[in-house]
């Protein structure tokens, strides 16, 4: 969060009522026990409050709710030889992501701990759950109705039921579109005999779209039409598509979602550009986006969307890319787990939205999804898809839509037989992201990269086949012998040189990625052994000194 947004936010905590169960106000230290039981009741708190987050603030005034400032610091805090932060993580169940902010309001410091919501099942610290009643602390347990509450959040918000909705409230077309979907999903099935007899209520219910014929959220976002969106507030049906380039438009898009959402990849720039591989006579030709990639994040983003946290999804086309933006925290393990599709998630944020998904042909329950916009991007021999986590209630997703490296693009089509896993390395390698030792070790085991760590670049053997070689050599250092060559040759057709001139006359000759402080450490160590060796020395104390070959 920015400074702004933390002001703002701190503002709006402190004009909050006073028996808010997610909210708790300290001016200084707290015994550490204690913030492991505030953390526990505010969690807990805030689901009760039905709101997405409770709030530790620290520099408030608990009665009067001024702002005063703290001399307590949650970064350097220790529990023995341990971070606090690290104590309380370890001794919460089940673990919840609760996130500190220490920042300055009107040059008065303040410490903000935002704490998820329990969902499911309270949240324990040392194994017991605790609860803010007025402006105490206690236990949990002695307060069975919030209990029961708490577990009601294994409620599937996208199951449940709205009582004063009907079938009128869906859209037509939508309906028929849905129809053609599932027909098409489960054509093979025994059941499909009778599906043209039907009636659409009957279908409904079978596709998991509605509840003994009673309207979902589910149904309202896949098929309402978009004056029935008021039946989820406070919740958001909204996708809004953004051009950020040199131009500037938006657009926002509404139920039913099973037909917006080809409205949203119609509104994008989707032209196609060519690729000149080495190795063919002809260019290949491929779109700047394929449909599947776009919808299929799409799906993804009102699939797993949070929709307690009442936001929109957003699509912002860039230049170079397209990126969707989804309320709520990845909800089961990393990206990374998904890529190569050998993962299955066991649990679903919106189980019953993702059921009609499914059966409409929308997305997959294998987790699939992130596999299957890899695997495409691959085939069309651009950069594989960059999730961005950097806000834990919000998912980030890059979709490339240009070429980062074009001998890399080449190599994807020169290599059709290498591995979905080296590729992915190999894009973290073209894009510069931090590889693990272990994934070094295979790489340079395969004689795919060289260099040391970071600075990690691709092999000689694999230039040959990207036609690479010149980048290759402008990353490769000559010969320390070759070096020491131009020296000598300078110094014999001019006599004599200065420091800035040695380094004129090497800076080129070193690789282009290493930094200032590199090369100038280089070419001095350089002359250090050239002096020891006796081949040149130093005339000392001219000004500036300079630099002559020994006879």
């Amino acid at each position: 969060m920015t400074q702004t947004e933390l002001h703002k936010l701190l503002l709006e905590l402190c004009a909050q009522s006073q028996e808010d169960h997610g909210l708790e106000f300290k001016l200084n230290y707290v015994h550490h026990d204690e913030i492991g039981e505030y953390i526990s009741a505010l969690s807990n708190g805030a689901t009760i409050s039905n709101k997405p987050f409770g709030y530790l603030v620290w520099g408030v005034e608990d009665i009067t709710h001024d702002i005063k400032g703290t001399q307590f610091s949650f970064k350097n805090a220790k529990e023995g030889n341990q971070d606090l932060e690290l104590w309380l993580r370890q001794l919460l169940h089940p673990k919840i992501s609760f996130e500190i902010f220490e920042f300055d309001y009107q040059d008065k410091h303040i410490v903000l701990l935002r704490i998820p919501a329990a969902t499911a099942e309270p949240t324990l610290f040392k194994k017991t759950p605790y609860i803010r009643i007025s402006s105490h602390k206690t236990d949990l347990r002695n307060y069975h109705d919030y209990i029961r509450q708490i577990y009601n959040t294994r409620t599937d918000w996208s199951a449940q039921v709205i009582e004063a909705a009907g079938i009128q409230d869906l859209d037509t077309d939508a309906i028929k579109k849905a129809r053609e979907k599932y027909k098409q999903k489960h054509q093979n099935e025994p059941f499909m005999q009778d599906f043209d007899s039907w009636e659409d209520k009957t279908f409904l219910d079978k596709a998991k779209i509605t509840i003994n014929g009673k309207i979902t959220n589910t149904a309202i976002m896949l098929l309402g039409k978009p004056e029935s969106v008021h039946y989820i507030l406070p919740a958001v049906a909204e996708i809004t598509w953004k051009l950020d380039t040199d131009q500037k438009a938006y657009e926002h898009f509404y139920p039913p979602f099973l037909l917006s959402t080809t409205r949203v990849f119609q509104k994008i720039r989707n032209y196609r550009f060519k690729l000149f591989p080495d190795n063919k006579l002809f260019p290949i030709e491929i779109n700047k986006y394929e449909s599947r990639v776009v919808l299929e994040a799409l799906h993804n983003c009102i699939a797993h969307q949070d929709y307690r946290l009442n936001s929109r999804i957003i699509v912002t086309e860039k230049a170079e890319m397209l990126v969707f933006e989804n309320a709520g925290n990845f909800f089961e393990g990393q990206p990374e787990d998904y890529f190569e599709g050998k993962k299955t998630p066991q649990h679903y944020r919106n189980k019953w939205l993702v059921q009609a998904m499914v059966n409409l042909n929308m997305i997959d329950s294998l987790g699939y999804g992130i596999y299957t916009i890899n695997t495409e991007q691959r085939k069309r021999f651009l950069p594989l898809s960059d999730y961005i986590l950097n806000d834990k209630q919000k998912v980030v997703l890059q979709v490339h839509g240009n070429v980062i490296d074009e001998n890399y693009s080449k190599l994807l089509i020169e290599r059709a037989d290498l591995p979905l896993m080296k590729v992915i390395l190999l894009d973290k390698v073209q894009k510069k992201h931090q590889l693990t030792d272990d994934a070094i070790s295979l790489l340079r085991r395969e004689g795919l990269i060289e260099g040391r760590k970071p600075n990690i670049f691709i092999s000689a053997n694999l230039a040959k086949l990207t036609g690479k070689q010149v980048l290759y050599t402008k990353r490769k250092p000559f010969e320390k012998q070759k070096l020491k060559d131009w020296v000598l040759k300078f110094l014999d057709e001019h006599h004599q040189a200065n420091r800035k001139q040695i380094d004129e006359l090497l800076w080129n000759l070193l690789p282009e990625d290493w930094a200032t402080t590199r090369k100038k450490n280089k070419i001095a160590n350089l002359l250090s052994e050239m002096k020891r060796e006796g081949s040149i020395s130093n005339k000392g104390k001219a000004n500036p000194p300079c630099w002559v070959r020994n006879v």
